[in-house]
């Protein structure tokens, strides 16, 4: 997850075992956020965190409870890339889902179940994206991502 709104707000992060039970007993609801520069490339992150750690993939980050839509699609958007996007300018995608074995504690029992709205911001945006949720980025072409092993499958499905 990213980082959390103000402490007391009603979409404040919530502390990470209660967020591990939200995990074993409901979907996660997420934004994916397909950023593409002047060259048409693929903005993407090496994951820091399970599930999908190790792997190549798209930023973005779960809506919170009490969150609007077009509040957590800001949030995500300077979180993961530091920049002031709203939602109003993307292009939205589809609904998509992930279906992981793992999960963000790395315990035994349980998977994660992600339903995620894909969203593409416009091209060429300048972004800065924070390193807390990446270990390092990379901008790739569609056919680069498509043949390289590790960006995830679920990132490859944008482009499919």
């Amino acid at each position: 997850m990213a980082s959390s709104a103000a402490e007391g707000s009603p979409a404040a992060r919530l502390p990470f075992h209660e967020f591990l039970e939200v995990v074993v007993r409901a979907p996660l609801v997420s934004i994916d956020l397909i950023v593409r520069d002047s060259e048409g490339r693929v903005l993407l992150g090496l994951r820091r965190n399970a599930p999908a750690r190790g792997y190549w993939f798209i930023p973005g980050g779960c809506i919170r409870k009490n969150e609007t839509l077009d509040v957590a699609f800001t949030r995500i958007a300077m979180d993961e890339l530091g920049v002031a996007a709203r939602r109003a300018d993307a292009r939205f995608l589809g609904v998509y889902e992930h279906l992981y074995e793992g999960n963000a504690g790395d315990l035994p029992g349980f998977g994660t179940h992600y339903v995620v709205l894909g969203h593409a911001l416009p091209e060429g945006m300048i972004v800065t994206p924070p390193p807390e949720q990446h270990s390092e980025y990379r901008w790739l072409s569609v056919e680069a991502l498509l043949a390289d092993p590790q960006v995830h499958e679920y990132t490859k499905v944008y482009f499919r």
